[in-house]
């Protein structure tokens, strides 16, 4: 399982997501360009401590993302508010990738048409959209439930 940011317009949201990822222990990939300096404070303000922890690969362009040979262990599924499937209706593969798409303006048509599913997280009627880093963290937890994905705690922890 891996997760992928298409070019993220927000620090902070990319922050939050680097920590998710290290937390959950899933490879993360931020398809640029991004909007803002990569390597601003406030993405490691998002992060804290924990951005070193997260595997991040980060990729020039979306051919240079479609090229990596991890994209062939699955699919690569968008989350998008233009889907009609719900993200809790599809079924999970340890090898597909969660793609989230900027938060000012999603993906391209290009992108949706590369993505082997397109899917969305319910939300009450008359509403937009959730937060990028608050979606990323309610579909992975999904897929991860789904592919008996999380962290397990280690011998000490479980003792305690």
């Amino acid at each position: 399982m891996r997760l992928a940011l298409y070019e993220p317009d927000i620090p902070q949201n990319l922050g939050a997501i680097l920590r998710l990822a290290a937390c959950l222990e899933v490879p993360l990939d931020v398809i640029g360009p991004c909007g803002f300096p990569f390597d601003d404070r406030r993405v490691r303000r998002g992060a804290l401590d924990y951005g070193a922890r997260a595997e991040l690969v980060r990729h020039a362009s979306f051919a240079d993302f479609l090229a990596r040979p991890e994209r062939e262990a699955g699919a690569l599924v968008l989350l998008t508010t233009q889907a009609d499937r719900a993200h809790i209706d599809y079924r999970f593969s340890a090898g597909d990738t969660l793609l989230m798409g900027r938060e000012s303006a999603g993906v391209p048509v290009d992108v949706h048409q590369r993505a082997e599913a397109r899917l969305r997280i319910p939300i009450a009627p008359g509403l937009r959209s959730l937060n990028v880093a608050t979606a990323a963290a309610i579909a992975l937890g999904e897929a991860l439930r789904q592919i008996r994905g999380f962290p397990l705690p280690s011998r000490e922890e479980v003792t305690r």
